[in-house]
């Protein structure tokens, strides 16, 4: 379960998860919609014009490892046209980034998934995607692997490590989870490309 494929007739983008994997996911990205809220860079409760003429966002890098990674710093050999760069991109990029956690949570609530699932549920979730919102979900999926990855240590090359952890190993299981989100952008790509 969990592959995507595109159907031929609506030529959407489907895939069919367990209400575990669902849940699962929704969980993740849910996380992800937090941290990029919660290291807020400036609170947009203004009216929207003013929020759109004002470059006032944050000038320096995130303190979080994660966020600092999926938001590094632009120019590393000039700090003031870095800090000029992170004021006038970040918050435009954070916005584009929870959006597109948002659109897999989403996208999986309109599946059917409920917002408590029962432990014995064998609940089945139908993700039925255009284009525009597959596109987001690939973008998402890519920045929960960069946060998995940095949360975890994970390097290049470190495959044999990963392997001889036992099974029981909490590291072990959420690197299986940084897996399967690798195996989910895979089969995403190759039904958008195909």
């Amino acid at each position: 379960m969990g592959a995507f494929h595109r159907d031929r007739r609506s030529k959407h983008l489907v895939a069919t998860f367990t209400g575990f994997e669902a849940d699962l996911l929704r969980s993740l990205a849910s996380q992800l919609v937090e941290l990029l809220h919660h290291e807020a860079a400036v609170p947009d409760d203004r009216d929207p014009l003013e929020a759109l003429l004002d470059f006032g966002g944050p000038t320096s890098a995130p303190e979080d490892p994660v966020l600092a990674r999926l938001f590094p710093t632009a120019y590393t050999d000039d700090e003031e046209a870095a800090s000029d760069f992170r004021r006038f991109t970040e918050n435009t990029l954070r916005d584009g980034k929870a959006r597109a956690a948002s659109a897999i949570i989403d996208g999986l609530e309109e599946g059917g998934l409920p917002d408590e699932l029962e432990e014995d549920d064998a609940l089945v979730i139908d993700v039925e995607l255009a284009e525009p919102d597959a596109q987001l979900w690939l973008r998402s999926f890519t920045d929960l692997r960069l946060a998995l990855a940095v949360r975890l240590g994970v390097e290049d090359d470190d495959e044999e490590y990963w392997a001889s952890l036992p099974d029981d190993d909490p590291r072990a299981r959420a690197h299986d989870v940084y897996d399967w989100v690798g195996g989910l952008q895979e089969t995403l790509v190759h039904a958008l490309t195909h």
